[in-house]
């Protein structure tokens, strides 16, 4: 059995959890969200936690065991506390700004990139150059995360472009002159 899907889940105070088979809907002060676990796994409501079980010993259930867990345990604490990436922008002439809900980026292009969110993702732009992407479900914040740095990912050779927050680039000689 999967150590990680062995652990159970405890379900927070200020969340309720229905659960249809193998359909998981969460409500919390974040938001609802809804998923599917995948066939091979079954989930059960203890009290006040939830516990994922392989319905037998295949490999594709066991498998499935612990990623099932972590998509639950992901899901309540999306609803109650929310998840977070932030993107810095390097670059003279690079900056960001939120019109409405949609975030405008000056990325060295001619013209600015417009990114409209998904439903339940917020931008927010701090000195013109910080991006913070948040919401509630941990998979679509890490992909529009990724979007918005696919715009312009950093170079090798002056460190221009979004990159994330933490993100080291690793730099590269420039060309050396003759002798």
């Amino acid at each position: 059995m999967s150590r990680i899907g062995k652990l159970p889940v405890p379900i927070p105070a200020n969340v309720q959890v229905q659960l249809e088979g193998r359909t998981v809907q969460v409500k919390g002060p974040n938001g609802e969200l809804r998923r599917t676990l995948p066939e091979g796994v079954a989930i059960n409501h203890h009290g006040q936690t939830l516990v994922v079980t392989p319905i037998n010993t295949s490999r594709r259930s066991r498998m499935r065991h612990g990623l099932s867990r972590t998509l639950v345990a992901n899901m309540l604490e999306g609803v109650t506390k929310g998840y977070s990436k932030t993107l810095e922008m390097v670059g003279v002439g690079y900056r960001a700004q939120v019109r409405g809900k949609t975030l405008v980026l000056s990325a060295g292009y001619s013209h600015p990139v417009e990114l409209q969110p998904p439903q339940g993702i917020t931008y927010k732009v701090e000195k013109n150059t910080k991006i913070t992407v948040s919401g509630a479900e941990k998979e679509v914040v890490g992909n529009e995360a990724a979007k918005i740095r696919a715009v312009s990912p950093p170079e090798p050779y002056k460190g221009k472009g979004i990159k994330y927050e933490a993100e080291h680039i690793l730099r590269k000689a420039g060309k050396t002159g003759k002798k």
